[in-house]
């Protein structure tokens, strides 16, 4: 049982330029600075929205990230 070995073809490298990740990496660094300050501060001091609602709905999240909030 000898056989030669069959070379397996090559894969092309995959390269992305930053020029196209880095408006994505913005965006999601944007939207995660939202995400962030409607969980540790909104209802706080510096309160966007009037009523509770914000607060009540990631109430929650604020407990499993350690955030105070009452």
């Amino acid at each position: 049982m000898t056989q030669a070995a069959v070379p397996l073809p090559s894969t092309p490298e995959l390269r992305i330029p930053i020029r196209e990740i880095l408006p994505w990496a913005v965006f999601v660094g944007v939207l995660a600075l939202v995400v962030l300050y409607f969980v540790s501060t909104e209802q706080g001091a510096l309160a966007l929205f009037s009523n509770g609602y914000v607060h009540e709905f990631v109430h929650d999240g604020r407990h499993l990230l350690a955030f105070p909030c009452h």
